[in-house]
């Protein structure tokens, strides 16, 4: 159920009116009258419940903590903790609260600060409401979300890293862009100079932002080469393609991890840092903090879920008859991840660790084509399908305008260029 309040302002009015007077010739005098009408200022309110006379407690939910408990926690009586536990999942279930989640109490003034109201954010636009009055009442609402169009450009002057620095963009945008040109452009090795633009939905509550949108147009430009990628839907959802119609989206995720630093490459011959010898390694490191949630790099089924000494926690992935992948050195494997199951392109499969032979947190991505270990970072892949015959007029529309206005984006100066809101 949405939630709306509806505030109807009555600001003070000043009102003029005009009093006629008996006329005479030369005689047309108006005798003015006004008064002013002053409402009481309206009550401050919160999540659209008054305010005034309370006190208000903000908190963060707790790792393993449950509703019951924060309410035992704020001394809410005990016939509100039996409702709550009795509530329809479809209306809220209480054991899936997420730690670190913000909770708001509106309490009164008395001794024990006794709360009137709990609310829990979920998210930056959902915010639930649990009334405590003389019965438990639950309101799920919903903030308005604003999305406005960004324009940005930038210049590599080093690393992909510095330079997102330099122009203070979200990771979310980076991580979105780099899994769109993956295969197109080697974002570990960039050259100095290069050029990229970025047309983007911003999505914004309460005039901040919480998250990117859709990216409506990209262009890089590396020497006298020019990328373009532009969104179209040809009724199988949303892809990117080039200015030629062709897809940028191959049958598999370049990086199983959000972008991050690679540590080591595929290489036949290299130092191993705690054997101590030279060995193959048939894999490529990406260094990332422990805790990084590792996706699957296409959709396929586990082969393997488990442990050993050398690989510690580990999955192994058939994706067809052609391509498998293996994700190494997991601090955990996702729950669910086990040998048969089913997965899906960009699927949660374990976390960042530094288990079996590793001397810190880092994912070891390893990948066979026909039963053969490969760089999974050269290997060839097939494309998806062009933008079909019988949407290529409206296509190249779209593909126009896109092009057109990414070319009148400003070229960076120095670092970053940015559109006003």
């Amino acid at each position: 159920m949405k939630k709306f309040v509806l505030y109807t302002l009555f600001p003070a009015i000043a009102v003029t009116q005009l009093s006629s007077v008996s006329r005479t010739p030369g005689n047309n005098t108006h005798m003015p009258f006004s008064f002013t009408v002053s409402l009481p200022p309206q009550p401050n309110t919160l999540f659209g419940l008054p305010v005034d006379g309370h006190v208000i407690i903000e908190d963060r939910i707790k790792r393993n903590q449950f509703l019951t408990d924060i309410f035992k926690q704020y001394h809410v009586p005990d016939y509100f903790i039996q409702q709550a536990a009795a509530l329809p999942r479809e209306i809220f279930d209480v054991r899936k609260i997420t730690p670190n989640r913000k909770i708001t109490l509106i309490c009164r003034k008395d001794s024990l600060r006794t709360p009137r109201a709990l609310i829990y954010e979920p998210n930056a636009v959902d915010y639930i409401v649990f009334n405590l009055d003389k019965t438990l009442t639950v309101e799920t609402c919903r903030r308005e979300v604003i999305v406005a169009e960004r324009e940005i450009s930038g210049i590599i002057q080093s690393s992909l890293f510095q330079t997102i620095a330099q122009m203070g963009i979200t990771y979310e945008l980076t991580n979105k862009v780099v899994d769109i040109l993956a295969w197109q452009v080697d974002f570990q090795r960039l050259n100095r100079g290069d050029e990229i633009k970025i047309i983007y939905e911003d999505r914004m509550v309460e005039g901040q932002s919480i998250g990117v949108g859709t990216i409506k147009g990209i262009c890089f430009k590396s020497g006298e080469k020019t990328i373009y990628a532009i969104p179209f839907d040809q009724g199988e959802g949303l892809e990117y393609f080039d200015e030629k119609g062709n897809s940028l989206r191959k049958a598999l995720l370049k990086y199983p991890i959000e972008f991050t630093r690679i540590s080591s490459r595929y290489s036949m011959r290299r130092f191993h840092p705690i054997l101590k010898v030279n060995r193959p390694h048939l894999g490529t490191d990406f260094a990332a903090p422990a805790g990084t949630p590792v996706r699957s790099a296409g959709d396929g089924v586990i082969l393997e879920a488990g442990y050993t000494a050398s690989n510690g926690n580990y999955v192994k992935i058939k994706h067809n008859s052609t391509y498998i992948t293996q994700y190494l050195h997991l601090s955990r494997i996702a729950p669910g991840i086990k040998r048969g199951a089913s997965v899906k392109q960009g699927q949660w499969i374990g976390n960042v660790g530094s288990t079996g032979l590793a001397t810190g947190p880092h994912l070891c991505y390893r990948f066979w084509k026909n039963g053969v270990q490969v760089d999974a970072l050269k290997v060839e892949l097939p494309s998806s399908r062009p933008v079909k015959e019988e949407y290529r007029e409206t296509f190249n529309r779209l593909k126009e305008e896109t092009i057109k206005r990414l070319n009148a984006i400003p070229t960076a100066e120095m670092f970053f260029y940015a559109s006003v809101p």
